[in-house]
């Protein structure tokens, strides 16, 4: 007798928990609500999960209390996270300037860090309210944090992929792809 409960099919996929990290405005959000749907994954956006435990818009908790407190909620979420299965995490742009929230992240899984120009992250994101922008000259503010986060967006990437000029389809895809070939440098690894 056959069953009359639907079958869940098998995917295959290279990864079952990834996170993403970057600078704002270089497609974390967008892209990693793709790239679950891509790889039939939960999608986990730390900014959302932030503001729904606090019960505060991001701007409102860095105006009231901070932006170390913001940071304090944002490493919660982080450990929060990392017992997920099947989940494709979206942190925060500067999320990853903690050593600790690297270190987090990297020991669960692959790390992908979005990244963009200035130019590009100035225009996807001159329309909403950004608190580390809220000066006389965003653009220039962007360089100089982009030039801050630097070395922790390289020390939190598995590798990098770039989305300026892109469609958001090509860089799910590129994603993959990377994946694959992430999945079997470390099986190879644990071969050896």
């Amino acid at each position: 007798m056959a069953s009359s409960a639907p079958r869940r099919l098998r995917l295959e996929r290279p990864v079952t928990w990834l996170a993403l990290a970057g600078f704002m405005g270089t497609g974390k959000s967008r892209i990693g609500w793709e790239l679950s749907r891509r790889l039939g994954l939960n999608f986990i956006d730390t900014d959302r999960v932030v503001e729904r435990v606090s019960c505060m818009r991001i701007p409102e908790l860095f105006e009231l209390y901070g932006e170390a407190v913001f940071r304090d909620y944002e490493s919660e979420v982080v450990r929060r996270c990392l017992r997920l299965d099947e989940a494709v995490i979206s942190t925060g742009g500067g999320t990853v300037m903690r050593e600790a929230n690297r270190r987090m992240l990297l020991s669960r899984g692959p790390v992908i860090v979005l990244t963009a120009s200035p130019e590009t992250i100035y225009r996807r994101t001159r329309r909403h309210k950004r608190p580390l922008l809220e000066i006389g000259d965003p653009e220039g503010r962007i360089r100089e944090l982009l030039n801050a986060r630097q070395s922790a967006y390289d020390a939190a990437a598995s590798f990098h992929v770039s989305t300026d000029g892109r469609h958001s389809s090509d860089v799910v895809e590129e994603i993959v792809e990377k994946l694959w070939a992430w999945r079997e440098a470390r099986e190879a690894e644990r071969r050896r």
